[in-house]
């Protein structure tokens, strides 16, 4: 079969840059085995109640059968009374079970459906911290809207009505068989068809899904990107090139969509064709075997009724097995979180102190290119540390090497002479925290907002914690106080506010190291400054070591590393670098004029 190419063009190419993968063929299979173990009551029950209702709906065409071949023997005895109430029984038994096959599968495919959105969320959160920082918000995006709704017709009807298909086909095939016995091979006729249309067809259409799939995700990480940075895009003039860049990514994305149509356009008429060469040569073999006598009228009335019945499972189990390569395409995606593996850590590695080093530390997000590089910082407890230097020179990516979000590539990053890389993140999170600029208002109460740091903590301590970030009086003023609701849908906050939320939570978790990552950087001048006062008598005693976006917090810090092009360039207190005359005073002089 000849006829349109796939894109010449591959617009998957965007998920070469996605840090979550997309599962292989054995994690795929893994995983729907564990659905099946976890339902396997549910399937068996689906399947005994489709046999029966099957059952049933053969009686027709052999009662059928029965009294064509009574009238063609010149019978006078039809017992049609008897005829028509054991037909009307049949009738009823298998309105009853269809019913319960449509509603058992149908809360099958719900159980499933729920089971998998859990799973994809919990082995999301439990994956490295790094690892979703890393990750696309189009890809992550995608997977959880895009992906889960394709799943879900899947999910609520192609699986269940593949199991009924399945039984289905095979139930008919089987009462042909013993029916009318002669007749069952003639239903090989229309294999070969059937078999070279659906190998051409499967050949191509997992990788045109997949693809379609991935260009899909192009176009909303293109969106989703643009909308993100629209004061941006709209400062530097940037509309037009996004928009370009968004219809080449749709254009990209609609080429795969027409050419999966074409796909189905060739395989729906093969599946047509097949239905008219199944019934045609029961009707034509079967016509001859009853012109030799080899079989009787009503055994030919009742083949040809069970030939016309496969019609139904077969356009049953083509249609959803076509469903299915768009899940399965969706599955993997989804399941492909299985192949990362998490952070074992050794329950074993303690710290012993609460001094953390740097030891010629070597690190990049990608292979054989370093961000950081010859990193060598020691840090004593309750000191505070700044981190200075130009955008880009590194100083992000080293606070979260000491907060432990990522490890070194070569080098070790330890909290009391036990290396982070090893220990349980849960262990990490107790001793070190990280508040960067990046933070989120999660819908809900302020109260449920602030107990993410601490669960269990008193009214008395989330006002504590308010206050020290000075939080208090706006979070007093609010009309239901800690039981007012924030976030999307409730009270709108400020950034400055959401900050202070973050911020507060730091104090709750009560860490005895913690990074700051600019963590004033959206609160004026003034108010930052106050603010970080107000912070230093809570964290009086604790470790910090602090992004500096303004210089004044590198002037209060007790020694400041200054990071340039991935290396510690400069390293002392603020009046012993003024002096040294490098690059830190030439930045204090331009901050401070």
């Amino acid at each position: 079969m000849i006829g349109l190419a796939p894109p010449a063009y591959d617009p998957a190419a965007p998920a070469a840059a996605e840090t979550l993968p997309v599962g292989g063929p054995a994690t795929v299979r893994s995983y729907v085995r564990e659905l099946f173990r976890r339902h396997r009551r549910a399937f068996l029950l689906l399947i005994g109640v489709n046999t029966l209702a099957v059952t049933a709906s053969m009686v027709g065409p052999y009662l059928l059968g029965d009294v064509v071949e009574n009238v063609s023997d010149g019978s006078r005895e039809l017992h049609l009374e008897r005829t028509v109430a054991l037909f009307t029984l049949a009738l009823v038994v298998q309105a009853l079970f269809v019913h319960q096959v449509r509603l058992r599968g149908a809360v099958l495919g719900e159980r499933m459906l729920a089971d998998l959105r859990e799973d994809f969320l919990v082995r999301s959160v439990g994956l490295p911290p790094g690892v979703l920082e890393r990750a696309g918000t189009g890809d992550l995006l995608s997977r959880i809207t895009t992906d889960i709704d394709r799943l879900a017709n899947a999910m609520r009807e192609a699986v269940p009505q593949l199991a009924i298909g399945v039984v289905w086909a095979g139930l008919l095939v089987g009462g042909l068989a013993v029916t009318a016995p002669p007749l069952a091979p003639a239903l090989l006729l229309a294999v070969p068809l059937l078999v070279v249309g659906c190998r051409w067809y499967f050949k191509r259409a997992p990788s045109a899904y997949r693809s379609e799939a991935a260009g899909y995700a192009a176009v909303a990480g293109a969106l989703a990107e643009t909308v993100d940075a629209g004061r941006t895009v709209e400062a530097h003039r940037l509309g037009a090139l996004r928009v370009e860049q968004s219809e080449q990514r749709i254009r990209e994305w609609t080429a795969w969509e027409r050419y999966t149509l074409y796909l189905r356009s060739v395989l729906f008429p093969v599946i047509n064709a097949t239905h008219i060469i199944v019934l045609c040569s029961v009707l034509m073999i079967g016509g001859v075997f009853v012109l030799r006598g080899w079989i009787g009228v009503g055994q030919l009335t009742t083949g040809a009724l069970i030939a016309q019945m496969l019609v139904d499972p077969l356009n049953i189990i083509l249609r959803w097995y076509d469903e299915m390569q768009v899940a399965h395409v969706s599955l993997a995606r989804l399941v492909g979180v299985r192949d990362i593996q998490p952070e074992a850590g050794d329950d074993s590695v303690r710290p012993e102190g609460r001094d953390v080093l740097a030891d010629d530390v070597h690190f990049g997000y990608l292979e054989g290119v370093d961000v950081l590089r010859e990193v060598s910082l020691s840090v004593r407890p309750g000191s505070r540390v700044a981190l200075v230097g130009p955008s880009g020179a590194g100083k992000s990516t080293l606070g979260r090497l000491l907060a432990g979000i990522y490890g070194p590539r070569t080098g070790r990053v330890t909290l009391g002479g036990a290396e982070l890389a090893r220990m349980p993140a849960e262990d990490v999170r107790a001793h070190v925290a990280l508040v960067n600029q990046e933070h989120h208002v999660f819908v809900g109460s302020l109260r449920d907002n602030l107990l993410l740091a601490r669960n269990g903590a008193d009214d008395a301590e989330l006002w504590a914690a308010l206050g020290a970030v000075d939080a208090g009086d706006w979070a007093r003023a609010l009309e239901d106080e800690l039981d007012t609701e924030v976030g999307s849908g409730g009270v709108a906050l400020t950034p400055a506010q959401a900050q202070q939320i973050a911020l507060a939570r730091l104090v709750l978790a009560d860490p005895h190291t913690l990074v700051l990552d600019e963590a004033t950087s959206l609160l004026d001048p003034r108010a930052a400054r106050h603010l970080e006062r107000s912070l230093a008598r809570v964290l009086d005693g604790r470790t910090v070591v602090a992004i500096a976006h303004r210089l004044h917090t590198a002037h209060d810090a007790d020694v400041i590393a200054v990071v340039e092009n991935g290396r510690i360039s400069e390293l002392g207190s603020h009046d012993e670098l003024v002096r040294a005359d490098g690059a830190y005073a030439a930045l204090w002089r331009s901050w401070h004029g």
